[in-house]
């Protein structure tokens, strides 16, 4: 039975030692010790395969953790299936529901938008939704802003949110990060936000959290880590963003190529098999 968790507080996020692996036996967290506050805006940072999602899913509760290592509010989120912790990732972006033909009102009436009609509402005006739209019949980020108003429609207390803002356009986007910052700011919820798009998102965290490998490398407050920021900051790049791509290199950098492949490294011959032949390494960029 999912437990309640007190909604007139916002709820803290607490990883202590976590270590996990996939069922394969290959390793996916390791030794994760996090302590972000209650009404915190965390930015998950990291390269592609760092272990983003692998946390935020542990963090929902979609996956088992060690006992003692997540809690949410104090309270375990797989064990007790937490009201109010909502997570939007890959598999939910993939619903194939949204590709039919379906009209809007009735999709946002699936998930209560008959009963929260004021949320409902704000949330069509802040994604500039056509409530006229067939969904089989629009844009991907069209598509997109319907499924942002249905995952956020029900009143969350945990927002869990992994790269689904890639579709939205600049101004969509930025609308709706305004609307998660006001959130967080009148009434109690916290949110984790992994994202490799920066823009808009100078003053948007209260927290930034660092991975690579599956380790968090560097966590802590904005105030904190902007100290480190301020520092040799050479292009129109925000502070954040300059923070971020150098944490980045560093990764690549400790990383190495992949496959044991440097600069100049040829690839099996590929004559035969669409008649490239051996392609040189890409450069790295940056």
């Amino acid at each position: 039975m999912a437990q309640q968790v007190d909604t007139s507080v916002a709820p803290s996020i607490g990883v202590k030692d976590l270590s996990y692996k996939f069922p394969d036996g290959s390793s996916g967290l390791k030794e994760v010790f996090l302590d972000l506050p209650p009404g915190s805006r965390t930015l998950l940072i990291g390269a592609n395969g760092a272990g983003k999602t692998t946390l935020l899913r542990l963090l929902s509760g979609k996956r088992m953790a060690p006992a003692g290592t997540v809690s949410i509010a104090g309270v375990d989120p797989f064990k007790f299936g937490l009201e109010g912790v909502t997570y939007l990732g890959l598999e939910w972006v993939l619903n194939p529901i949204v590709r039919t033909d379906i009209d809007v009102p009735t999709l946002l009436a699936s998930v209560g938008g008959d009963y929260y009609t004021e949320r409902r509402d704000q949330l069509v005006r802040i994604l500039d939704i056509d409530l006229a739209w067939r969904m089989h019949a629009v844009s991907d980020g069209e598509r997109r802003r319907v499924q942002l108003a249905m995952g956020l429609l029900r009143p969350w207390t945990i927002l869990l949110l992994d790269e689904i803002t890639v579709d939205l356009d600049l101004l969509s986007r930025s609308n709706f990060l305004g609307f998660l910052k006001q959130e967080t700011e009148t009434r109690p919820c916290t949110i984790v936000y992994a994202t490799h798009i920066l823009d808009n998102l100078a003053t948007w965290p209260t927290h930034l959290v660092h991975m690579s490998l599956g380790k968090v490398k560097k966590w802590g407050s904005m105030a904190k880590l902007n100290v480190q920021a301020e520092k040799g900051v050479t292009t129109g790049n925000s502070q954040l963003g300059e923070l971020v791509l150098k944490w980045l290199q560093e990764d690549l950098d400790e990383r190495g190529p992949r496959n044991g492949k440097g600069e100049g490294a040829t690839y099996p011959n590929l004559e035969g098999k669409g008649g490239y032949g051996a392609l040189k390494a890409p450069e790295r960029e940056g």
